[in-house]
């Protein structure tokens, strides 16, 4: 199938934007790389959209890339956090006025309206009570997943995006990545045919889960949010939107089965830098981690430039010391599943599997849907289209830039393309731009909330709308 026939066959559409040759070329027979960065048409912005970011640290960082990238379109005028160290350095890399730098996110508020926007990229309890007031007080909202964490805090928050006609965009990122853009719109064309069932995979990657959902701010479910929604509710949102039918039941089976003291090697000390016996050999070992090989640097809040190795090295093990992220990964009070499957049945009979693991070498969503006509089997790097009836392959590479930092980590480019929309929903009032509007979001949180009842009651439970 050349490209012309290709194009003429699926004939591809996002939004009102043809996909041409100027956006898809060919790598080889039947390979075809595609780049919807350049496919999408904005209308021009008269003048950028004014943001204050609430909470400083990675995600707010990654946001924040896109103002300093397009100054024309976003610029951030206001930070709150209670960090210092972030707080300056959000400051410093945005140019914001003193007066514009809070210590918490009630500070923000007890000043009339002076932004557009905010985003909130605060931990996970942390989300509820900021946005409730930022719509109260006319804001526009970039609002970090989960949405809450409860499922009385989600609904409560679509309740007053709805009473304020204000827009709540949920930062489910993996609408955005050119790779699942692409998915959808193959079953949306009728490509496979009937859509009959899906298979996704969530590889966490066993070092990802360590740093994150064992040592790291996601580690009990009690303070954050379940790992189900905590990680998972990208996935549970993906499989709904390219399924597009409403979910309906839900099964789920999971537990923390190996980060648990009952595992602790012999000789194993409370932490890493305590002269653990076993430190050396240990896949987990902080040291090896985080100040040999350097990996995860900017979640200690430390200097990453103008500094010796010597002295970064130094700053490191200083908090292995004193942090979570220097204790033993079998000596923590974690208490998130390290495991957990999940069985979804849609409208229509459809069904869809969704199995989260920690133990992986490899990180990267990995998704089979198949239908009546045909399959699509995809790990994110490419997305392979089997049709039945001539029993042809064709493959599909996305052009996808991650941000710094996010390189491999599964999220497939959809960050700024997800803040470009924001940024064009707020600048024309129009929520209808954006894919996760948290009026069709908050489906995969309720999915979310259902299987954590399942999961701890060992019962098939109805999912409620």
């Amino acid at each position: 199938m050349n490209r012309r026939n290709l194009l003429k066959t699926l004939s591809i559409t996002l939004g009102s934007s043809m996909i041409t040759a100027k956006v898809i070329g060919q790598l080889a027979d039947d390979k075809f790389v595609f780049d919807i960065g350049t496919a999408k048409k904005y209308e021009p912005i008269e003048k950028a959209i004014t943001v204050v970011t609430i909470g400083g640290g990675n995600r707010g960082t990654v946001y924040g890339t896109y103002a300093a990238n397009n100054p024309d379109e976003m610029k951030i005028i206001g930070v709150a956090e209670p960090d210092q160290y972030r707080n300056e350095k959000y400051a410093t890399q945005h140019k914001i006025e003193p007066q514009n730098r809070f210590n918490t996110w009630e500070e923000v508020f007890e000043r009339p309206k002076f932004a557009d926007a905010v985003i909130i990229s605060t931990p996970d309890n942390l989300h509820f009570a900021p946005c409730m007031k930022a719509l109260e007080m006319g804001y526009d909202v970039l609002l970090e997943k989960p949405i809450a964490p409860t499922e009385k805090e989600c609904r409560a928050i679509l309740a007053m995006a709805k009473k304020t006609g204000r827009i709540v965009a949920v930062c489910h990122v993996l609408r955005y990545a050119p790779y699942f853009v692409k998915m959808r719109e193959l079953i949306t064309k009728g490509a496979i045919g009937e859509v009959v069932s899906v298979q996704h995979l969530e590889p966490i990657e066993h070092l990802h889960m360590a740093h994150s959902y064992v040592r790291g701010n996601w580690h009990n479910s009690k303070t954050t949010t379940p790992i189900i929604l905590a990680k998972s509710c990208h996935d549970l949102d993906i499989v709904r939107w390219v399924i597009d039918k409403p979910s309906q039941r839900i099964v789920a089976m999971g537990n923390l089965k190996w980060f648990c003291s009952e595992n602790a090697p012999k000789g194993s000390t409370a932490r890493c830098t305590d002269g653990c016996a076993v430190e050396k050999e240990c896949p987990y070992s902080a040291i090896r981690h985080y100040h040999d090989e350097r990996k995860r640097l900017s979640y200690l809040d430390i200097p990453l430039k103008n500094i010796s190795k010597e002295e970064q090295g130094k700053l490191i093990l200083d908090k292995l010391k004193t942090s979570n992220y220097g204790r033993c990964v079998y000596k923590m009070d974690n208490d998130q599943p390290d495991h957990y499957v999940t069985s979804i049945q849609f409208a229509d009979g459809v069904t869809a599997s969704l199995s989260m693991e920690a133990f992986t070498s490899y990180a990267g969503r990995r998704t089979r849907v198949m239908g009546a006509m045909g399959d699509l089997v995809g790990d994110m790097d490419e997305l392979v289209y089997t049709d039945f009836k001539t029993g042809k392959k064709t493959t599909f590479v996305p052009k996808a830039v991650d941000v710094e930092g996010y390189k491999n980590a599964g999220h497939g480019g959809g960050d700024m393309l997800m803040v470009k929309d924001f940024v064009q929903a707020v600048a024309t009032q129009n929520p209808s731009l954006l894919s996760s509007d948290i009026s069709v979001s908050i489906e995969s949180h309720v999915m979310g909330f259902m299987a954590e009842k399942s999961r701890k009651s060992n019962k098939v439970v109805d999912i409620k709308l």
